[in-house]
């Protein structure tokens, strides 16, 4: 298979190059998992914005730039490319965005679209609970529709955790429980809601460097507008699953941020050749293979996209391959390095500062965030291939 762009996307590309490398900081901002990170990343979003790059392919009057998905993959290839700073938005943008542009009102779309692109409000991600994981269907967390002074308002009780980004964000979107005498994924309901309002207290989960990446979050009561309600009450399992295919099988992790992975692998590996054995050398032009085959097929998913197809379950093969992938490139650079793969940042000697170190860490979690790997193996037994019910 041979892409070849036309000269309007050359073009594009360029202009992107340009942009970013006038304005991509000089050195990498702190962790955003930090306040003080969290912060600069924010600025970075609201730079981006002044460049209409906050979110390419939203339309121009909800704060994007009215690209297709292909200007976006080149997008992410030369944002990669310049080194520039993590999307600290991303659950925003990615997620969140993609499912208000499918079900949100035009007034929702109104309301959420453009100060998310602009990093003015950063969202997390609270579907998972202490008893419901990966399988969403087992959430507890109830909204009851109550009417006060001729308002209609739910009032949240339960508790998230596991939620990306809740010690710093803004607003948050979760899955609740509107029927009490549902089951399973029936009386389900999609609900957006502000992190400071009364009742809700936020306790940070470190990761293992140490940083509050997650939180669990605990709602006492708290009343939320019956207009954030995204979606009909009860349709909250349908809309979940199109913003899970969002997060598994295109947007949250573009093909770019792997090429630029197994493209440092590499030049580590040439680095280092003479010490390491051929079996590493496999495992180089392995990663470096599987980087470029995730990128083509993002491509031809994209293309269908445009076409009027959508992302179905196979979305979970997506998200396997990738998270595996992640993990092994890491894994195999701590091979090439040895001893010194565990300095960390702060350490004169670690090598690239560290860096593949702090990404080895991440990558474990890969298999299980946005679903762990082993449900999404079985949704594509039952889903894809037909296979019955264990």
């Amino acid at each position: 298979m041979q892409l070849q762009y036309t000269e309007q996307q050359n073009a594009f590309r360029q202009t992107v190059r340009d942009w970013l490398a006038r304005h991509v900081p000089d050195s990498p901002l702190p962790s955003l998992d930090t306040e003080a990170g969290f912060e600069l990343h924010r600025q970075w979003e609201r730079t981006l914005k002044s460049g209409d790059w906050g979110m390419v392919t939203w339309p121009t009057e909800y704060g994007g730039r009215g690209c297709d998905l292909i200007e976006w993959l080149i997008f992410e290839e030369e944002y990669y490319r310049a080194g520039a700073p993590l999307r600290v938005s991303q659950n925003g943008i990615f997620l969140l965005g993609p499912t208000l542009m499918e079900f949100g009102s035009d007034e929702q779309k109104q309301r959420f679209l453009p100060p998310m692109a602009a990093g003015d409000e950063i969202w997390a991600q609270s579907w998972s609970e202490p008893n419901a994981g990966s399988d969403m269907a087992a959430i507890r967390s109830k909204a009851t529709r109550v009417t006060e002074d001729g308002e209609d308002y739910f009032i949240l009780s339960g508790q998230k955790t596991w939620s990306s980004r809740a010690v710093f964000a803004d607003w948050s979107f979760g899955i609740f429980r509107t029927d009490p005498d549902s089951s399973r994924h029936h009386g389900l309901s999609f609900i957006l809601y502000p992190l400071d309002l009364p009742g809700i207290t936020i306790r940070p989960i470190r990761q293992l460097d140490g940083d509050p990446g997650f939180a669990e979050i605990f709602l006492d009561e708290v009343k939320v507008p019956a207009k954030n309600l995204l979606g009909d009450e009860g349709q909250g399992w349908q809309i979940a699953m199109a913003t899970a295919g969002f997060e598994r099988g295109l947007m949250l992790r573009s093909p770019a941020r792997f090429q630029r992975t197994a493209q440092r692998l590499l030049d580590l590996y040439q680095r280092y050749q003479s010490s390491v054995s051929a079996a590493v050398r496999e495992l180089v032009m392995q990663a470096y293979l599987d980087a470029e085959a995730y990128c083509l097929n993002t491509y031809y998913t994209a293309s269908r996209l445009m076409s009027g197809g959508k992302i179905g379950a196979e979305a979970s093969c997506n998200k396997i391959f990738w998270s595996e992938l992640d993990r092994m490139m890491h894994r195999t650079a701590m091979s090439i390095i040895g001893a010194k793969a565990e300095l960390t940042e702060q350490v004169p000697e670690a090598v690239d500062d560290g860096i593949w170190l702090d990404g080895y860490m991440f990558s474990l979690a890969g298999p299980i965030y946005a679903g762990s790997n082993e449900i999404q193996r079985n949704i594509i037994a039952e889903r894809v291939l037909g296979l019955p019910r264990g």
